[in-house]
């Protein structure tokens, strides 16, 4: 008897959580080929490189986590982690690394984000990839002295590949 009434709160419980018809929705998400995340980092390192600076790119998915990362010839260490930070930044904040910059400068809860989580970086150089308004990831450059280089190198990797995602 205990049995019956446990399952049947359980059960109720559930219909009130989950409106009918949820639990067998699918969420549909798109991902970026292995392939295409190889030539947008090759493209940002290259096109820093043409510039006479030394990068590393990373592109990570929708969740943040690393696809395809690239360490230019002559970049420093550093630039690993900052990459992967500036990425990271752009797909969870949903927004280019200079736009986190410029709003984090009137909103105290941006600067709040940044400081308080892991893997967060307040500098340029981070872009974020949406195709038809999802956010599919992120990819970002770091290495040049300044973000807004690293930001227009990591936008050649994304403008290398972005016909391609359609």
């Amino acid at each position: 008897m205990k049995r019956a009434l446990f399952i049947a709160a359980c059960a109720s419980l559930i219909a009130v959580t989950f409106p009918a018809g949820a639990q067998s929705q699918l969420i549909t998400t798109h991902r970026i080929p292995a392939a295409l995340a190889l030539e947008a980092v090759g493209q940002a390192v290259a096109t820093c490189a043409q510039r006479g600076f030394f990068e590393t790119a990373v592109l990570v998915d929708a969740d943040g986590v690393r696809q395809a990362l690239l360490r230019g010839d002559g970049s420093g260490p550093h630039s690993l982690d900052s990459a992967f930070a500036k990425a990271y930044t752009s797909a969870t904040m949903r927004a280019n690394t200079e736009a986190v910059v410029e709003r984090s400068k009137t909103d105290p809860i941006v600067i709040n984000i940044i400081t308080k989580m892991p893997n967060m970086l307040l500098d340029g150089g981070g872009v974020v990839i949406r195709i038809k308004g999802e956010v599919i990831g992120a990819i970002a450059a770091s290495g040049a002295p300044d973000g807004k280089v690293d930001e227009a190198c990591a936008q050649a990797g994304l403008d290398k590949i972005i016909d391609r995602l359609q």
